[in-house]
Protein backbone atom coordinates (compact mmCIF):
# COMPACT_ATOMS: atom_id res chain seq x y z
CA UNK A 1 0.00 0.00 0.00
CA UNK A 2 1.44 3.25 -1.09
CA UNK A 3 0.47 6.41 1.03
CA UNK A 4 1.03 10.18 -0.10
CA UNK A 5 3.08 11.69 3.10
CA UNK A 6 3.88 14.62 0.80
CA UNK A 7 0.38 16.23 0.47
CA UNK A 8 -0.69 16.64 4.13
CA UNK A 9 3.58 17.60 4.46
CA UNK A 10 4.53 14.36 5.86
CA UNK A 11 1.69 13.76 7.67
CA UNK A 12 -1.93 11.52 6.84
CA UNK A 13 -5.29 11.44 8.69
CA UNK A 14 -5.77 8.11 10.07
CA UNK A 15 -9.25 7.10 11.15
CA UNK A 16 -9.53 4.47 13.99
CA UNK A 17 -12.32 1.87 14.11
CA UNK A 18 -13.78 -1.01 16.17
CA UNK A 19 -13.75 -3.77 13.38
CA UNK A 20 -16.83 -5.57 15.45
CA UNK A 21 -18.81 -2.87 15.88
CA UNK A 22 -17.77 -0.16 13.37
CA UNK A 23 -17.73 2.56 15.61
CA UNK A 24 -15.26 5.53 14.84
CA UNK A 25 -13.02 5.50 17.92
CA UNK A 26 -10.70 8.36 17.19
CA UNK A 27 -8.26 10.42 14.74
CA UNK A 28 -4.57 10.36 14.79
CA UNK A 29 -2.09 11.17 12.70
CA UNK A 30 1.01 9.19 11.44
CA UNK A 31 3.80 9.86 9.43
CA UNK A 32 5.64 7.17 7.06
CA UNK A 33 7.96 6.13 10.45
CA UNK A 34 4.81 5.75 12.28
CA UNK A 35 2.66 3.92 9.04
CA UNK A 36 5.64 1.26 8.78
CA UNK A 37 5.83 0.94 12.41
CA UNK A 38 2.03 0.01 12.35
CA UNK A 39 2.69 -2.39 9.88
CA UNK A 40 5.56 -4.22 11.33
CA UNK A 41 4.26 -4.44 14.86
CA UNK A 42 -0.12 -4.70 14.48
CA UNK A 43 -0.48 -2.02 16.78
CA UNK A 44 -1.34 1.32 16.22
CA UNK A 45 1.29 4.05 15.90
CA UNK A 46 0.94 7.67 15.89
CA UNK A 47 2.81 11.02 15.40
CA UNK A 48 2.16 12.81 18.06
CA UNK A 49 2.10 16.34 17.04
CA UNK A 50 1.90 18.43 20.20
CA UNK A 51 5.03 16.08 21.48
CA UNK A 52 6.85 15.56 18.15
CA UNK A 53 7.68 11.96 18.28
CA UNK A 54 5.96 8.66 17.52
CA UNK A 55 3.37 7.76 20.05
CA UNK A 56 2.35 3.96 20.33
CA UNK A 57 -1.67 4.52 21.76
CA UNK A 58 -1.85 2.41 24.82
CA UNK A 59 2.08 3.08 25.54
CA UNK A 60 0.98 4.29 29.17
CA UNK A 61 -2.29 3.00 29.22
CA UNK A 62 -2.09 -0.37 28.14
CA UNK A 63 -4.84 0.45 25.89
CA UNK A 64 -3.53 -0.57 22.73
CA UNK A 65 -5.03 -0.88 20.01
CA UNK A 66 -4.78 -4.36 17.94
CA UNK A 67 -4.61 -3.88 13.94
CA UNK A 68 -7.03 -5.53 12.26
CA UNK A 69 -6.78 -4.31 8.82
CA UNK A 70 -5.64 -1.20 7.18
CA UNK A 71 -6.77 0.32 3.94
CA UNK A 72 -6.12 3.83 2.29
CA UNK A 73 -8.96 6.03 0.50
CA UNK A 74 -9.20 6.77 -2.89
CA UNK A 75 -6.21 9.38 -2.89
CA UNK A 76 -3.93 7.56 -1.02
CA UNK A 77 -3.80 10.53 1.61
CA UNK A 78 -5.51 9.45 4.34
CA UNK A 79 -6.11 5.78 6.32
CA UNK A 80 -9.15 4.23 7.82
CA UNK A 81 -7.33 1.19 10.18
CA UNK A 82 -9.99 -1.54 12.00
CA UNK A 83 -8.92 -2.55 15.52
CA UNK A 84 -9.50 -4.83 17.98
CA UNK A 85 -8.97 -2.31 21.42
CA UNK A 86 -7.91 -3.26 24.05
CA UNK A 87 -10.17 -1.13 26.78
CA UNK A 88 -11.66 2.04 26.12
CA UNK A 89 -9.48 4.60 23.90
CA UNK A 90 -10.32 8.17 24.92
CA UNK A 91 -8.23 9.65 27.54
CA UNK A 92 -11.43 10.54 29.27
CA UNK A 93 -11.84 6.71 29.73
CA UNK A 94 -15.05 6.65 27.24
CA UNK A 95 -14.86 4.29 24.49
CA UNK A 96 -14.77 6.79 21.80
CA UNK A 97 -13.30 10.33 21.78
CA UNK A 98 -16.67 10.96 19.54
CA UNK A 99 -18.47 10.09 22.78
CA UNK A 100 -19.77 7.05 24.51
CA UNK A 101 -20.05 3.44 22.90
CA UNK A 102 -23.34 3.21 21.26
CA UNK A 103 -25.97 -0.27 20.76
CA UNK A 104 -25.54 0.40 17.12
CA UNK A 105 -23.45 -2.58 16.12
CA UNK A 106 -23.07 -3.76 18.96
CA UNK A 107 -24.52 -7.76 17.08
CA UNK A 108 -20.35 -7.75 16.23
CA UNK A 109 -19.09 -7.57 19.55
CA UNK A 110 -21.70 -9.97 20.98
CA UNK A 111 -20.86 -12.39 17.94
CA UNK A 112 -17.55 -12.11 18.85
CA UNK A 113 -18.31 -12.55 22.87
CA UNK A 114 -19.96 -15.69 22.11
CA UNK A 115 -17.32 -17.11 19.54
CA UNK A 116 -14.82 -16.46 22.51
CA UNK A 117 -17.05 -18.41 25.07
CA UNK A 118 -17.14 -21.50 22.97
CA UNK A 119 -13.82 -21.34 21.59
CA UNK A 120 -11.73 -20.69 25.07
CA UNK A 121 -14.42 -23.82 26.21
CA UNK A 122 -15.43 -21.37 28.99
CA UNK A 123 -16.96 -24.03 31.40
CA UNK A 124 -19.39 -21.32 33.38
CA UNK A 125 -20.54 -19.90 30.08
CA UNK A 126 -24.49 -20.61 29.27
CA UNK A 127 -23.62 -20.10 25.87
CA UNK A 128 -20.67 -22.53 25.58
CA UNK A 129 -23.15 -25.10 27.28
CA UNK A 130 -25.79 -25.04 25.23
CA UNK A 131 -23.53 -24.53 21.81
CA UNK A 132 -21.75 -28.66 23.80
CA UNK A 133 -25.55 -29.81 23.34
CA UNK A 134 -25.42 -29.86 19.68
CA UNK A 135 -26.83 -28.27 16.76
CA UNK A 136 -30.62 -29.87 17.55
CA UNK A 137 -30.63 -28.00 21.00
CA UNK A 138 -29.34 -24.67 19.74
CA UNK A 139 -31.97 -25.12 16.86
CA UNK A 140 -34.62 -26.00 18.99
CA UNK A 141 -33.66 -23.08 21.69
CA UNK A 142 -34.10 -20.96 18.41
CA UNK A 143 -37.28 -22.22 17.47
CA UNK A 144 -38.80 -21.51 21.11
CA UNK A 145 -37.61 -18.21 21.09
CA UNK A 146 -39.20 -17.72 17.78
CA UNK A 147 -42.54 -18.59 19.28
CA UNK A 148 -42.39 -16.42 22.37
CA UNK A 149 -41.30 -13.88 20.14
CA UNK A 150 -45.02 -13.98 17.81
CA UNK A 151 -46.34 -14.58 21.10
CA UNK A 152 -45.11 -10.98 22.54
CA UNK A 153 -45.94 -9.43 19.09
CA UNK A 154 -50.09 -10.03 19.57
CA UNK A 155 -49.61 -8.35 23.06
CA UNK A 156 -48.94 -4.54 23.75
CA UNK A 157 -45.88 -5.09 26.12
CA UNK A 158 -43.12 -3.60 23.76
CA UNK A 159 -40.47 -4.21 26.35
CA UNK A 160 -41.41 -8.01 26.46
CA UNK A 161 -41.59 -7.63 22.78
CA UNK A 162 -38.21 -6.31 22.25
CA UNK A 163 -36.33 -8.58 25.30
CA UNK A 164 -37.71 -11.47 23.20
CA UNK A 165 -36.34 -10.18 19.95
CA UNK A 166 -32.71 -10.39 22.11
CA UNK A 167 -33.55 -13.21 23.00
CA UNK A 168 -33.86 -14.64 19.03
CA UNK A 169 -30.99 -12.86 18.22
CA UNK A 170 -28.86 -14.38 20.85
CA UNK A 171 -29.61 -17.89 19.96
CA UNK A 172 -29.72 -17.32 16.73
CA UNK A 173 -25.60 -16.44 16.97
CA UNK A 174 -24.70 -19.32 18.45
CA UNK A 175 -26.86 -21.51 15.75
CA UNK A 176 -24.76 -19.60 13.10
CA UNK A 177 -21.38 -20.35 14.80
CA UNK A 178 -22.49 -23.87 15.24
CA UNK A 179 -23.06 -23.56 11.15
CA UNK A 180 -20.08 -22.29 10.99
CA UNK A 181 -21.13 -18.92 9.63
CA UNK A 182 -21.26 -15.25 11.00
CA UNK A 183 -23.34 -12.35 10.37
CA UNK A 184 -21.18 -11.22 7.64
CA UNK A 185 -22.03 -14.31 5.49
CA UNK A 186 -25.68 -13.20 5.97
CA UNK A 187 -25.32 -9.43 5.24
CA UNK A 188 -23.41 -10.97 2.07
CA UNK A 189 -27.01 -13.03 1.10
CA UNK A 190 -29.09 -10.25 2.24
CA UNK A 191 -26.96 -7.62 0.36
CA UNK A 192 -26.96 -9.51 -2.98
CA UNK A 193 -30.64 -9.83 -2.98
CA UNK A 194 -30.73 -6.00 -3.16
CA UNK A 195 -31.96 -4.84 -6.35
Amino acid sequence: MKIDFAKGLGLVPVVIQDNNTLQVLMVGYMNEEAFEKTGIEKKVTFFSRSKNRLWTKGETSGNFLNVIEIQSDCDSDSVLIKVDPEGPVCHTGSTSCFGDETAKGFIYQLEHIINQRIENDASDSYTNKLYKKGINKVAQKVGEEAVELIIEAKDDDIDLFKNEAADLLYHLLILLKSKGINLADIEEVLKSRHK
